[in-house]
């Protein structure tokens, strides 16, 4: 592939830039801008996007006759990283998670009529949305052949009893997809649905603590207790959860890593711009040997990131599913990004882990990288699958 962006996507990336080194960054410094769980404090966030809005950039995935860019996955690749030179950025421009990947698959799948319904009110940032796979207790988490919470039709609806858990979102979130078996079979027993949060019959039980800073509507433990889903709201056909599934977590990991580029990005900037200032025994840090072999290790590991990110992106926009590109990417950017938060602290010292700048907030952040979307052992368990199958074509050159 041509690694060279076109230029109608160069030119939004430079304004994405620019927006947030305007309008993003300066918000970061002030304690009065965050929420509870550190985040940006809602109305903050509010007032951002109604700046993007007006200055055309907002939901750069979404088709240009329901108001986004429609740059496809290799544009969304430049702007999405772009976008995260802020952790806030994502949430500006409307394609941070997890609504990102909800309105991605909604697109792909719904009707007209459908779209007008769940996929809008997310698209013009009026309501979020959550997925709701994972289940505790020895539930679903990257096997969903494990899941327990049961849909069961009655009439020309579907009652639902059962528990999610670690629901990323879901406090506060209007839309909600749901993974729900519907029959026994391995590949066959699951079935997708959308339902409204003001639908009766299931509950928050509680929003979970975490390690790290959170999304907003945190990750949360859900219970379902006689939710009656009409069959209208079903996605695809019955038995399809799986498919649904792997619909939306396709690119979902691709936008992970998207983003984590980003800030992988902006730690290296924090820190780059630290040692060049920094003197130690007569010189800059950044003139020690020992600091430069540092700052080149994540250098390239962040550069080998975005050529496995952009490859599978392009594979995207080509309608292959890329599944081994995704995982190699998910797997490498995971790693990459806690390098490059843990080196940066490692060459701030004291300075990176304070809360002066954001590196403690990204290496909290960080840790999660290797475990959503799939664990980073998940991946490369795919990836091993891939190769046997296909010996020495898993390394074929595309034609």
């Amino acid at each position: 592939m041509d690694f060279t962006l076109p230029p109608h996507i160069e030119a939004l990336r430079l304004q994405v830039r620019e927006f947030v080194a305007e309008h993003v960054i300066p918000l970061e410094q002030d304690a009065a801008n965050y929420d509870g769980h550190e985040n940006l404090d809602e109305r903050i966030v509010a007032a951002l996007r109604e700046k993007a809005k007006a200055a055309g950039l907002w939901a750069f995935q979404m088709p240009k006759k329901r108001g986004g860019l429609d740059v496809g996955v290799v544009g969304m690749a430049a702007l999405y990283e772009e976008a995260s030179r802020s952790p806030f950025g994502p949430l500006a421009f409307n394609c941070s998670a997890p609504d990102d990947g909800t309105m991605i698959l909604l697109n792909k799948i719904l009707s007209s009529e459908q779209k007008d319904r769940w996929l809008q009110p997310l698209i013009d940032g009026k309501v979020r949305s959550a997925f709701a796979m994972t289940e505790p207790d020895g539930g679903c988490g990257s096997d969903p052949s494990l899941t327990y919470t049961r849909a069961e039709k009655k009439g020309d609806k579907w009652v639902v009893n059962g528990r999610k858990w670690f629901i990323t979102g879901a406090e506060g979130a209007q839309h909600f997809v749901l993974i729900a078996k519907t029959g026994d079979d391995t590949r066959k027993g699951l079935t997708a649905f959308l339902f409204d949060a003001d639908q009766p019959g299931w509950e928050v039980v509680r929003r979970i603590g975490i390690m790290g800073p959170e999304e907003h509507g945190g990750h949360c433990e859900l219970r379902f207790d006689g939710l009656e889903i009409p069959d209208e709201n079903r996605l695809l056909e019955i038995g399809d959860g799986l498919k649904v599934t792997q619909i939306r977590l396709g690119t979902a990991r691709l936008t992970h890593c998207m983003r984590w580029l980003g800030l992988a990005k902006r730690c290296m900037e924090i820190a780059g711009e630290y040692v060049e200032n920094r003197m130690s025994f007569g010189s800059t840090l950044a003139e020690h040997e020992g600091v430069q072999w540092m700052l080149g290790e994540v250098a390239k590991d962040i550069h080998v990131g975005r050529l496995l990110t952009m490859q599978a992106a392009w594979k995207l926009d080509q309608g292959d599913f890329a599944r081994s590109e995704i995982s190699m990417a998910k797997i490498h950017v995971a790693d990459t990004l806690h390098k490059a938060a843990d080196t940066a602290i490692q060459l701030c010292g004291a300075r990176g882990y304070s809360k002066d700048t954001l590196l403690e907030w990204i290496y909290r952040y960080a840790r999660q990288a290797r475990l959503v979307d799939g664990a980073s052992e998940i991946h490369k368990m795919v990836l091993s699958r891939a190769y046997l199958k296909e010996k020495n074509d898993f390394f074929r050159w595309g034609v």
